[in-house]
């Protein structure tokens, strides 16, 4: 048998479970894990400049490949704490990561040692599982049994806790007979399938709700051909965004509160039955339940069985992997199909892409400073359907969700329930850092992206580029939004006329000044027209200097973007002009039809 030292160990497993790239910030506690990764090689390391960046860094790199699970590695202490919100935000979003942190030694832990934390019980109820291990000989079996569990069952981070001691004590461990550990997934049965079409085809006006457990089980293709199969449209949710693409003709458009389409909210208030595959009810999505749920039959299908039922009790609940369960969707269908057992859909269909040509938004706006609006549409012109939106949220997230097109799976990369401040730099250098050759594109309002602004020195010392579009309007403008219910605009302005950039009026923060000096390229715009020349300069310059690149629009004030300020779906507030000539939504995809 070979000895070596546990962290050494630790090394090899993450190696031969498929980790190519990892995230961290080396210090004290966690530097003999690192002199292992060094020695060890194969496994590229991303220096981040905050290790919560670092969590955030796993996750894009997670959310980028099927079957990707990024890795995030700080010191004991505060290190293990900055990743908090990054498991927090993995675990609600069902991103498997594992965060590895250096602890004190085992023999002073209990006793206020500097920088000793007890990270894994602080970790517990953000992770499936959080360890501290105290035997070094426990070392692989704990992350053996870490894989098991991010990929088993619904996905999710874990955290593993490693005393200095611990990593430096040699093991017998042999590396070449190591093998991972098999993957649990519950499996639907064929006769809780048939039942499931059975309710579906006893409906006049089904659809699918198509959740981010369709992209997380890789099933976006079986989740198409039974939608096709049956003739039901399909609406994505916004982690589910990407299922099919938005132009197909069976794409009814995002549902919700927020981030959702006049039509995609009209098209489900019209239906009758709901057939709910890898989703789980957000909030923001149903809005009020009685609203949501009247007159309608749902079926729910989760990979996890405590999650049927949790926010309403469907009227069929499968517990099912969602691509075990679209195969046989996808069989019986094909069955049903030839003996002519399907009911014929296509004049709901039609109703549902009649409404996608006919209810939209406008887009098309001349104003200086520039209306949010154009900024999509001049978006939607310059990157292709073969661009990785990153985004996390705020009124830029929102508005992006109702007027971005998205045609491929894990092409539109959002931190969804969590949703922190400065999570889209970091997630976008994880995306960008996993698909080198991608067209990565991320998306942030001047708070978020003043929150983790330093990550960009990362982009700039380790070559990564994308291109970071900032509208800036020098406010918390989802939070101002929010706070008219209230009647007060109180501490949500950014506002103040800095003294070094008095061409920026009360813009305040100079952020093309701050990204040139954290080694990035930036183009400021503040007319609408000039947009689309920004857009196409800037992937030149990602493309010419591999780093980020950031354009920022000035947009004006204050606008108030489409949303429901009464919790309920069918009482979405359209604050601007709604499109009624083509013109005023060119990039809308069915052209408006009047």
């Amino acid at each position: 048998m070979a000895r070596m030292t546990a962290a050494r160990a630790a090394v090899e497993i993450l190696r031969r479970e498929g980790v190519t790239a990892a995230f961290g910030v080396p210090g004290a506690a966690i530097n003999p894990f690192y002199a292992a990764l060094k020695a060890s090689g194969g496994i590229a390391h991303t220096l981040a400049r905050h290790v919560e960046g670092a969590s955030h860094m796993a996750e894009g790199y997670t959310r980028t490949h099927p079957g990707n699970i990024g890795v995030c590695i700080g010191t004991s202490g505060p290190a293990g704490t900055d990743m908090i919100t990054g498991l927090y935000s993995a675990i609600g979003d069902s991103v498997p990561i594992l965060c590895i942190t250096g602890q004190a030694p085992t023999a002073v832990i209990h006793k206020e040692d500097f920088q000793a934390v007890d990270i894994a019980s602080i970790a517990r109820p953000v992770t499936k599982t959080a360890v501290t291990v105290l035997e070094a000989a426990q070392v692989p079996g704990v992350f053996q049994q870490a894989f098991h569990l991010m990929r088993s069952g619904r996905p999710g981070p874990v955290l593993i806790d490693l005393p200095i001691d611990v990593q430096l004590t040699e093991i017998e461990f042999d590396p070449d007979t190591y093998a991972p550990l098999p993957v649990h997934k519950p499996v639907a049965t064929r006769a809780q399938i048939e039942k499931a079409i059975g309710m579906l085809n006893a409906s006049a006006r089904p659809l699918i709700v198509a959740g981010g457990g369709v992209i997380n089980a890789d099933a976006c293709e079986l989740l198409v051909e039974f939608a096709e199969l049956t003739g039901t449209p399909v609406v994505p949710t916004l982690m589910g965004w990407g299922t099919l693409p938005d132009d197909h003709e069976l794409n009814a458009g995002l549902v919700g509160l927020q981030t959702s389409h006049r039509y995609g909210n009209a098209t489900f208030l019209e239906s009758d039955f709901v057939l709910g595959i890898g989703n789980r009810w957000a909030n923001r999505h149903t809005g009020r339940l009685d609203v949501y749920t009247a007159g309608r039959t749902f079926v729910h299908v989760d990979i996890e069985p405590t999650q049927i039922g949790r926010i309403f009790a469907p009227d069929y609940g499968i517990a099912s992997d969602a691509k075990a369960a679209l195969e046989l969707f996808v069989d019986v269908a094909r069955e049903m199909k030839a003996a002519g057992e399907l009911p014929d859909r296509s004049a709901w269909a039609a109703a549902a892409q009649e409404k996608k040509a006919t209810l939209q938004r406008r887009t098309h706006f001349d104003d200086i400073p520039i209306k949010p609006q154009r900024v999509y549409e001049e978006m939607n012109k310059a990157f292709g359907p073969e661009t990785r939106y990153v985004t996390t949220i705020g009124l830029s997230q929102i508005a992006g969700a109702q007027l971005l097109h998205v045609y491929k799976p894990r092409h539109w990369i959002n931190c969804g329930q969590a949703g922190p401040l400065g999570w889209t730099v970091p997630a976008a250098l994880g995306v960008a850092k996993a698909d080198p050759e991608a067209s990565v594109v991320a998306l942030s309002g001047d708070y978020d992206f003043q929150f983790m602004i330093e990550e960009l020195a990362v982009g700039a010392q380790h070559k990564i580029p994308y291109v970071h579009v900032l509208v800036n309007n020098s406010y918390l403008g989802l939070i101002r939004q929010a706070q008219r219910a209230f009647d007060i605009d109180f501490q949500v302005k950014l506002e103040f006329e800095n003294i070094n950039s008095p061409e920026l009026g009360v813009y305040g923060v100079d952020h093309v000044k701050v990204a040139e000096g954290l080694g990035c390229k930036a183009i400021r715009v503040t007319d609408p027209n000039e947009l689309g020349a920004a857009f196409e300069q800037a992937k030149k310059l990602a493309a010419e200097f591999q780093v980020p690149v950031v354009v920022e629009a000035i947009l004006e004030r204050v606008t108030n973007i489409s949303m429901s300020t009464t919790n309920d779906i069918s009482d979405v507030v359209e604050f601007e002009e709604i499109a009624t000539e083509p013109g005023h939504a060119p990039t809308s995809i069915r052209a408006l039809k009047v």
